[in-house]
């Protein structure tokens, strides 16, 4: 009788999809809030010493939003960067990296070396151990990153990274900033 019981409630209970236009801007207040909290903490040097505090050419805040229109499974401890739709947001300042999922607020940072074409990442606490590295190249507006080798979180850092280009929440044009002729895409609101 009680598995005659729960069938019957699960039958019953279909998900609802998430739209696109539901998530390309953070909805919850607390997502905001730990993003902007995100940019109170440094990483800590777990396996490799803190890089040198200084500007890189990658610097800047970039979103992206997955399309997946899916909704997520309810988790207790769902895998870090799995890829599920809605709005990310990576920050890339002075050798620290940055990043939020908007939907749960799920968030990360670590540390990065910029070398030619070369990004790394190390001291990320989803995976103290794993060195990431990515070829890497801003194209109109893009950061496209391409993987080299990077087996954090079972892959899935990597998936997450390179499965679209990044759009810059800045534009490398200080007359296109200053007549504004150029707008931010949705999703861009800095802390």
């Amino acid at each position: 009788m009680l598995l005659a019981a729960c069938a019957s409630s699960a039958a019953g209970h279909t998900a609802t999809p998430i739209t696109t236009q539901e998530f390309q801007i953070p909805t919850s207040t607390s997502a905001n809030e730990r993003w902007v909290e995100l940019f109170d903490r440094t990483p800590f040097p777990f396996t490799t010493p803190l890089p040198s505090s200084h500007n890189t050419a990658i610097d800047g805040t970039y979103i992206k939003i997955n399309p997946r229109t899916a909704t997520p499974f309810p988790c207790r401890r769902c895998p870090d960067y799995a890829m599920e739709g809605g709005l990310w947001k990576i920050n890339f300042d002075e050798g620290i990296f940055r990043m939020i999922y908007s939907v749960n607020g799920w968030r990360s940072l670590g540390s990065f070396t910029v070398s030619g074409d070369r990004l790394t990442l190390f001291n990320d606490p989803n995976c103290i151990y794993d060195i990431g590295v990515y070829k890497w190249r801003l194209e109109e507006g893009q950061l496209i990153l391409t993987e080299i080798n990077d087996i954090c979180s079972i892959h899935l850092r990597a998936e997450n990274l390179s499965n679209q280009p990044w759009l810059s929440c800045q534009t490398s044009s200080v007359v296109d900033m200053v007549i504004g002729n150029w707008q931010a895409p949705a999703g861009c609101e800095e802390p």
